[in-house]
This record gives structure tokens, sequence and C-alpha cells, in this order.
């Protein structure tokens, strides 16, 4: 057993209350971390778990107190500190990794002096000392040109490359308390394996501690030694990993283990009927500036066809920059394209009118990855919802009220919610509020970006049972975007995989998921550790078990390649026996 690193007893946190002066969001708890150990803080949104590790960095709110309890580090207690301990601890003996790094980033300067800033005044190195170990931290988390990254902005990066950069900054004072609060909720399933790989190599190499705040119970699985699961302030079960989720105690673990995505095998396909919305040959170019001067165009989709009927849910996945979201922006109208074509019952809608346009637009709805930054503030939910309606002129003002009601109701948001704000309600709340917003003009498609990638396990649960009940009710077809493979896989029916604009698989969700051709679906499928079992037998973590690659195809690689554009041809690799299904699709090159 290492040395005792840290050691937190009755840890109580309360906001003040007009009902009885005081509430307890934080409730009695306790743990202990050695050095070199790592612990999962797990529970849903509201249980306390970010508020802990803001009260070991100093960093509560301001009407947040700790009332009682203690937290020992290194032998001091750290609730005694002045405000100079504080600031003396923080980086240089606590790290935190937060939860968006584009927060954390400063927008305004260069990543080179937000990398140096904390060596150069923390550790008394000279700017040439700093600059020399950020890049080698830099090339460690593995940051494509590292010198030419220390002088480019965030915003000129990626969402991982940027939580690889934040990572790289708290890990360049080398911390002996690492705090990663939800590090790779907003990434896709590749970029996160190799964030959390990296943060865990870093934190072995370093002998750091590691306590890791998340809601993804098979990442914890993965990734940590012991486990702390919160409900509503309190700790309802602790222990090691293994131990915890192969055989919980508890009936909320357990509620939590049961509310992850799986697969339904009893599932039936909707019944094959006329597509509602076909895309033919679909390109999407964007202008980028070429030096000074120059200008050039930049391929993000290349051509790419697909259509979706009525009542069927297509999924398409890939990671963050693959194309998925300005394909969408482009059928929506808010992007032009470079070419092509996009069916909507049959007509052109590129070739169409305004007026066209307008009408087609009002039956395919959005729903938006976060809810807060897609519903104004200022506005009642009932205004929200009814916003789609004000240019329907067929309904008169009673109507209207009872469709809003109706699409509440619809979305278990009945009662007095019409008359709450947006800050009123949790993040389940809003997405739902969000999806009452599409449903209520009653769409034919709708369009879902990433509807649930920022929400906890159960939440994630309610919103997309929910969402499936409402499509079987009203027959909508569904075009969920989404890098969460679990969600993909328990309510899609056809999957597309996109890869740097490329199309290069196709299939039916059992086709993809069971037999994935290319070599990057593979990828993708095994990049995240999945759990498996019933409360009956017990649960386990294992990495999904997939056939070879084909050998006898050449795949589409866009890092071999320098990613130019190439004629993509679909090739049926695997007819369905009886020919009842369309054929699995993998892109080669021509």
């Amino acid at each position: 057993m290492s040395e005792l690193l840290l050691s937190v007893r009755d840890l109580t946190i309360a906001f003040p209350c007009p009902q009885n002066g005081s509430r307890a969001v934080v409730n009695q708890i306790g743990f202990d971390l050695a050095a070199g150990q790592s612990l999962a803080i797990v529970g849903e949104s509201g249980s306390g778990k970010t508020m802990i590790g803001k009260a070991l960095l100093g960093l509560l709110p301001d009407a947040a107190t700790v009332q009682r309890g203690s937290a020992c580090f290194n032998g001091r207690d750290l609730f005694q500190n002045t405000p100079a301990q504080w600031r003396a601890l923080r980086g240089t003996e606590i790290g935190m990794v937060f939860q968006e790094p584009m927060v954390s980033l400063n927008p305004a300067f260069r990543i080179g002096d937000q990398l140096t800033e904390g060596l150069v005044c923390r550790r008394g190195l000279s700017r040439q000392q700093a600059r020399t170990q950020a890049i080698a931290m830099l090339e460690r988390v593995l940051v494509r040109n590292p010198r030419d990254c220390m002088q480019r902005f965030p915003h000129e990066f990626s969402g991982g490359m940027r939580q690889r950069i934040m990572l790289a900054a708290v890990m360049l004072l080398k911390p002996k308390l690492l705090i990663a609060d939800e590090p790779t909720t907003a990434l896709d399933c590749v970029v996160q394996k190799e964030v959390l790989d990296l943060m865990l190599e870093l934190t072995v190499q370093e002998g750091t501690a590691l306590i890791f705040v998340s809601h993804n119970l098979s990442l914890v699985a993965e990734y940590t030694e012991r486990v702390l699961v919160m409900r509503r302030g309190d700790a309802v079960e602790t222990g090691p990993v293994r131990q915890v989720l192969s055989r919980p105690a508890h009936e909320y673990t357990l509620k939590l283990l049961d509310a992850l995505p799986k697969r339904d095998p009893d599932a039936v396909p909707p019944l094959p009927k006329p597509p509602i919305l076909e895309v033919n040959n679909l390109t999407v170019d964007y202008e980028s500036r070429h030096g000074w001067w120059g200008k050039r165009m930049l391929r993000a989709v290349h051509a790419t066809s697909f259509s979706v009927s009525p009542g069927e849910t297509l999924a398409i996945v890939g990671e963050s920059g693959s194309g998925k979201t300005t394909l969408t922006k482009a059928i929506l109208g808010l992007l032009k394209p470079s070419g092509g074509a996009i069916r909507f019952e049959g007509k052109d809608l590129l070739a169409a009118s305004k007026d066209e346009i307008r009408a087609a637009r009002r039956r395919i709805q959005m729903v938006f990855q976060d809810p807060y930054s897609s519903l104004d503030p200022r506005m009642q939910v009932g205004a929200l919802v009814a916003e789609g309606l004000r240019l329907d002129r067929s309904l008169s003002a009673a109507e209207r009220r009872a469709r809003v009601r109706k699409a509440l109701d619809d979305v278990q948001l009945g009662g007095d919610f019409s008359e709450r704000y947006i800050h009123e309600l949790s993040g389940g709340q809003r997405q739902r509020v969000a999806i009452a917003r599409a449903l209520v003009v009653r769409p034919d498609i709708i369009i879902a970006d990433e509807p649930v990638s920022a929400l906890d396990v159960t939440v994630q649960k309610q919103v997309l049972d929910i969402l499936v009940s409402l499509q079987d009710a009203y027959g909508f077809a569904c075009l969920l975007i989404s890098h969460d493979l679990g969600v993909v896989e328990q309510i899609a029916d056809r999957v597309i995989v996109m890869l740097r604009g490329h199309v290069v698989e196709e299939g039916t969700r059992d086709q993809v998921f069971d037999a994935p051709c290319h070599p990057y679906t593979q990828r993708l499928l095994q990049a995240v550790p999945e759990l498996y079992g019933n409360r009956e037998d017990g649960f386990r973590v294992e990495t999904r078990k997939l056939p070879p690659a084909r050998r006898d195809l050449q795949y589409f690689q866009p890092e071999a390649d320098g990613d130019r554009a190439r004629s993509l041809v679909p090739v049926a690799t695997r007819p369905e026996p009886g020919g009842g299904n369309p054929p699995h699709r993998a892109a080669v090159l021509a």
C-alpha cells in the first residue's frame, strides 16, 4: 500500500435554503486515496460529484459552505487553508481537468503562453526552459506539430485536441493529485479512449493519484481501481471497481447499470416503406484561406447517398470532424451544397422555390445537442414550445394552447412546467423541452444531433425511451447524429459510418455492429469497453469481440491517402440470406 495522500472524513457541503436554513448537497462523505491510486466518483447529475472536487481545490461557489468534516492532504487539513495557501496549492499539488476545455483555456491567449505561465510563475523556470518543457509535454500527449501548436489559439483546435492541451497544462506542474471532472463527455469514442489512455499513462508515470468524476460506468471500470457511488449527496456504495460493478449491493447501483444503453433482441424492424428523404451524391465544400491572399476549397463532405423512410431511425456515426453535422446542415438548407441532390417526398430541395423550402423546413425539425444554448432563457417553456406554431395560420389560439399542452404531456412535462424558465429545469428536462418544440408541429422528420451526449445514464435512458415511444406514436423518421455507439445500438434501425467526409460503411444495425467490414468501424466499436450482464448473473466488463477485417477489400484510408477527394465505390460484401435486407456495404477505392 502506497503512502496515504488524501483522507476525507464526514465531508458535508450545504447551500442556504429559505425553508430550513440550509440544504446539504454533499452529506457526510468519506474516502481515502493513496499516492498513485485512482478513485472514481459516480452518480447522476446533482449527486454532488463535482462539489467534492471543487471543495478539494477551494473553488466552491460563494453560497456553498463546508459545514463539517475534514480533508487531510499530505498531513494538513485543506479546509483550514488561507486564500494564499489555496493559491499555492492549486496546480502545483492538486490539478483539475474540467469538463469543457474551451471554458478552461483562455481564448485571448496563445497556447504557448498558457502552458508556460504556470512553470514561470510557480516553478521559477526561465521562459526558454518553460517552452522546452511545454513542447515536450505536448509531444507526450500526442499533439501534432507541437511547436506550431504553441503559436495557435484554442479555437483553432478540435475538442479532443483542446482536451489534450488542457491535460498537458495540468500535468506540466506535476501535481500529486489530479481531479478529472467528466473530461471526455463531449468527445467521440476514439478520441475519448486516446485522451483517457494518455491521462492514465501520465498519472502512472508521475505517480499521481487520480479522482475521476464520471457517469460512464464502462469507463470507470476500465480506468480506475476503486469507485464511490453517490446519490443525492449520499455515498450509497464504495469499494473496488470490479467488486462493486460485478456484484452491486445497493439498488441504486443496479439502477445505474440497468440504465446503460443496450440492444433490444426482440425489436422488430419497421416495415419497408417508400423513402421520405433521399440524399444523392451530396458534396459540401468550405472556402479556406491559403496564405495572405489566396483561397482554396476544402471538401467537408464527399459524394454521399442515403435515404430514410417514415418510422425509421437512421444513425450517422463518426469522429469529430467527420462531416456528420455538416451533412445535416446541408439537408436543412443552412449550408449550400456543392453538388448532388436532396429530395423530400420526391422533390429536389436544391431546385425548389423559397416558399417550398420554408414549407419543407417546417416538416423537418431539429433537436440540438445543447438545449441551454438553443432555447431562449427569457421565454417560458410554453412560449418556447409554441414558437414553432407561429406561422401556422390554420390553428386558433385555443388549438395552439391544446397542441402545446399535448406536446409537453408527450414528453412527460405536464403541470406547471409551461410557466417555468429554462434555468429552472434540469438537463434532461431541457432536452425534453427541445423534443417537445420539435414535435409540436407534427414533423415528418426529426434530426437529433447528439441529443443525449451530456446527460447521465438514467436521464439518457428516460429521454431515449420518450423519443422511441413518440416515434411509434407519430411515425416520424429520425436522423440520429451521435458518437455514442451505445445509444445508436439501442434505437437505430440502420447505420452509416463516416470518416473524413466519406461514408465508409453502411448497413442495418445488426450488420454493422455484429459484422463490421471496415477497419475504422471496428476501431470505433472496440474503442470503449462495455458492461454486459444482468441483476441475476452479475455484470462484467469486456471489449467487443469482432471478426477479423476483410482481406479481400482495399479500404479507404485517409491517413495514407492525404485525404484527397477520391471516388468511392460501394461494394456488396455480405448480402443477407434470402435477400430480404439491403446488402452490407463498405467503401473501397475505385
